[in-house]
């Protein structure tokens, strides 16, 4: 009987152990994604600054002579736009489904309900 009572003791701590190790992988796949999304945004910040620069100084060149130029500049930035938007649309994705799995966890293991919110 004692024997029993130690290797039920044994497997719920072991299950409990699994529980967190599963917790921490998906947190830090979450962060992951985070960063992911801090480089969409940075990719997204480098199309607005060029565009800004050109504005700002389009008094001083003639878009017709510098097409040559404008137009691979213009493919580029939008290339960037997209890249910038793919990261983070799939990031935000990403961390809703690591938010979904951390829920069905906390569900199913009451020792870390204690611990996430």
């Amino acid at each position: 009987m004692i024997g029993k009572g130690v290797g039920v003791k044994q497997e719920k701590g072991a299950s409990d152990a699994i529980a967190i190790n599963e917790a921490q992988l998906v947190l830090a796949e979450k962060r992951t994604s985070l960063a992911v999304m801090r480089t969409g945004i940075a990719v997204l910040a480098l199309p607005l600054s060029v565009t800004s620069v050109l504005i700002a100084t389009s008094k001083y060149y003639d878009i017709l002579h510098v097409l040559h130029f404008m137009i691979p500049l213009l493919v580029l930035n939008t290339a960037l736009v997209v890249l910038g938007v793919y990261l983070v649309s799939r990031s935000i994705i990403r961390m809703r489904h690591y938010d979904r799995l951390i829920n069905e966890i906390k569900a199913a293991h009451s020792v870390l309900k204690a611990f996430i919110d």
